[in-house]
């Protein structure tokens, strides 16, 4: 498969077994699926969930979209002008962690866990390249629950994109040097879906 093969806005069915754009990897059927359906549903219960609001041409919106940030000790994590202090590990989270480190054999430190309520929560364009997360990130992405679609496009030649349906019980690996080049949003959409959460682990220096 070539790396032109990917820029059709369309999943390429050899993603599921660890296709490639500059190194991006996506799995499915990650976790077992007993543990990934129980797994879903405590974190929808159990984590302590927040809509923190961002400064947008100075005035202050909601984001759309809940989320848990959890770390090794107190860390903070700065975007859109705003600073997060991370909290203690969930311990289904931390499971998961350890599992994820297992796969890509790679130390995370931090998890962003974000809850997309329906259709209408989303994020915008954007890439995992604040100063905390260093030069050339790893970000490992699981997601569980509603499946949802995973945008892509160059920064410099908005002409290359890529789609991503990303499933249930699924990992998607963005390696180092990716946020250098892509940005990537999860859109809001037309059709009614259910809830999703997605956790992203990564590591801050």
């Amino acid at each position: 498969m070539t790396q032109g093969s990917l820029f059709d806005n369309t999943n390429d069915p050899s993603l599921a077994d660890g296709g490639l754009l500059d190194g991006l990897q996506y799995q499915e059927r990650f976790l077992p699926p007993d543990h990934a359906n129980g797994l879903f549903e405590h974190l929808i219960h159990q984590l302590d969930w927040q809509q923190p609001s961002l400064t947008i041409s100075g005035k202050r919106i909601p984001i759309p979209r809940l989320q848990s940030w959890q770390g090794d000790g107190r860390l903070s994590y700065q975007y859109s002008g705003e600073t997060f202090v991370s909290q203690d590990w969930h311990p289904d989270v931390l499971s998961l962690k350890e599992r994820v480190e297992q796969q890509t054999q790679t130390r995370f430190n931090a998890v962003l866990c974000n809850l997309y309520r329906n259709e209408r929560d989303s994020v915008s364009w954007h890439a995992d390249d604040e100063p905390e997360l260093g030069p050339s990130p790893i970000i490992a992405s699981v997601s569980l629950g509603a499946t949802r679609s995973f945008q892509i496009k160059h920064k410099i030649d908005a002409g290359k994109t890529m789609k991503l349906n990303l499933k249930h019980n699924s990992l998607l690996i963005m390696p180092a040097g990716f946020q250098a080049k892509w940005l990537h949003q999860l859109p809001k959409i037309s059709a009614k879906c259910g809830a999703r959460v997605n956790l992203t682990f990564r590591y801050i220096n």
